[in-house]
């Protein structure tokens, strides 16, 4: 815990969050004129969106650039990060191609894998994690199994992200929270590169919330929410994994336990009434909550609370002392905000802004 104490050190976990977040804000405006430009804009047409006019997407492309800047200006760019950014590199392509030109899902799902494979090649690995269970050996190495593992990992995390992607400002604020989340994990346990790469991606978010929160001017389209799913994804594999406690095979899975769940349960859904689990539809949770009578902005605060409970019983698991305690009283402040903004906004959608010039459809998943 040495690290989190030390100002040297933090430093560059300071500056990267900032860079990261002015860059973010700054080049939005250029991103949505840009996405205009090249007909990358969504257009509701079905029950599923929330909007009633067009949107920009491509979004992402501010956050991506904002998060890169930071990482080559503040990181140690070893052999993982490489593979990291090469990888995201090519999410990021496939993302601005599909918010333009819409692309087949299976085209999509193997250019993911192969990003996920350029990062593998590059050493983020998931070799082993510790025994949950009370009997067998202290920790489970996965030997030749370690690449598909960490492939069906990284694949797994960039699709649960891009699938909460429904409402506004809600993949943004929950990947915001999960990278938050890690970066105070990585300061505790002293580990500063994970937390420069951690902070650069919670500045990319933060710079361009302003812009996404409901009503939204701009989407992040598929763009975005990929890529902060493969980054969350690879740099867990980087830092959580690594820790060779019970924590590494936890952990992760609490700080992303929104996503994953949502998507587990709308794909077993879909199974289940023998649909294509692949088909979009509006059996996510966000659709329910919007369903049960809450707008947008009550819904996405709730989804916010509960993100952020599950991140501050991520960092709980991992600290002790006073530390909990400080904690325990954050998540009591932070649920009764949240309760209060809840039950400030009327039941009503809110107003969305004057319609920009109409594109060709967008599909949104």
């Amino acid at each position: 815990m040495n690290g989190f104490f030390d100002r040297q050190s933090a430093l560059p976990v300071i500056l990267s969050l900032a860079v990261s977040l002015v860059v973010s804000f700054c080049l939005t405006p250029a991103v949505k004129w840009l996405a205009v430009k090249i007909g990358a804009v969504d257009v509701p047409k079905d029950k599923r969106r929330m909007h009633d006019h067009p949107i920009p997407r491509l979004g992402g492309l501010a956050i991506f650039i904002g998060f890169v800047v930071a990482v080559l200006a503040f990181a140690d760019v070893d052999r993982q990060l490489r593979g990291i950014l090469l990888g995201g590199c090519i999410i990021v392509a496939v993302g601005i191609v599909d918010d333009s030109h819409p692309l087949g899902a299976g085209i999509k799902f193997i250019l993911q894998i192969v990003a996920a494979l350029i990062a593998v090649w590059h050493g983020v690995l998931i070799e082993m994690i510790a025994n949950p269970l009370p009997f067998g050996a202290q920790y489970w190495d996965f030997g030749i199994m370690a690449v598909p593992i960490t492939v069906i990992w990284i694949v797994a995390v960039t699709n649960s992200v891009n699938l909460i992607d429904g409402l506004d400002g809600l993949a943004d604020g929950v990947s915001t929270i999960a990278a938050l989340t890690m970066l105070i994990i990585a300061l505790l346990m002293g580990d500063m590169e994970m937390a420069v790469l951690c902070a650069a991606l919670v500045g990319g978010c933060i710079g361009f919330i302003p812009y996404n929160r409901n009503p939204a001017k701009i989407f992040m389209g598929d763009t975005g929410a990929t890529f902060l799913g493969f980054v969350l994804a690879t740099v867990s594999v980087t830092g959580l994994f690594k820790l060779y406690a019970v924590i590494s095979f936890v952990v992760p899975f609490i700080i992303l336990g929104f996503p994953i769940f949502d998507t587990v349960s709308a794909f077993t859904r879909r199974i289940l009434k023998g649909q294509n689990p692949m088909k979009a539809d509006r059996s996510h949770t966000h659709h329910k909550l919007i369903d049960m009578g809450m707008n947008q902005k009550q819904a996405v605060a709730t989804l916010y609370m509960v993100a952020g409970v599950l991140g501050l019983c991520a960092v709980m698991i991992v600290t002790s002392g006073y530390v909990k305690v400080i904690l325990s009283i954050a998540a009591l402040v932070g649920t009764a905000y949240t309760v209060a903004r809840i039950i400030r906004y009327p039941h009503e959608h809110p107003k969305q802004e004057t319609p920009v010039e109409e594109q060709p459809d967008k599909k949104e998943d």
